[in-house]
């Protein structure tokens, strides 16, 4: 008999997590060795160590992996503008994060990798979709956390001022 607790979904949740993350590790490395149309469904599964089939259990198809690899870099994001938000001190929250910052954008797999969904989105509509749907959310939260810091600092801007730091940030 089982408990709420031992419910298979409950005890399979953290694993299919992390084999989801393996398929998404294998296709970004995919992707970015031999671009998206050079990266088969086959050639992910060989190099995340699993069959096909697996790959389609997570997801329909490579345009999803896409999706939830556009998705896993705005999570980033809106964690950052969550913990700067929360921050009693701002600039040494920023500060902090700053190294890490510069970092993942010198980082030449990362740019790579985004190269890479930036010439699909040039060809593909769905992708493109994902990728304006992405931007315009990190646009939409880093206006809101620079409008909340500024002001908390005693800074009021016109929404074009901070429209203009958000241009400089994205």
């Amino acid at each position: 008999m089982q408990t709420p607790d031992s419910s298979p979904h409950l005890i399979d949740a953290p694993r299919a997590a992390a084999r989801r993350q393996q398929i998404l590790h294998a296709a970004a490395q995919c992707f970015r060795e031999h671009g998206f149309h050079g990266a088969s469904i086959a050639l992910i599964s060989k190099t995340a160590g699993m069959s096909p089939g697996h790959i389609y259990h997570y997801f329909e198809n490579k345009e999803a992996i896409i999706a939830a690899i556009v998705a896993q870099d705005l999570e980033s994001l809106l964690t950052l503008t969550t913990e700067l938000r929360a921050a009693c001190n701002v600039r040494a929250a920023l500060i902090e994060r700053a190294a890490e910052g510069v970092a993942d954008q010198l980082d030449p797999a990362g740019a790579a990798l985004k190269l890479e969904i930036v010439a699909e989105a040039a060809r593909n509509p769905r992708v493109a979709q994902i990728v304006r749907d992405a931007d315009a959310t990190c646009r939409r939260e880093l206006a809101i956390t620079i409008g909340e810091i500024r002001r908390a600092t005693g800074h009021e801007d016109t929404p074009a001022a901070i429209e203009h730091m958000v241009e400089v940030l994205a």
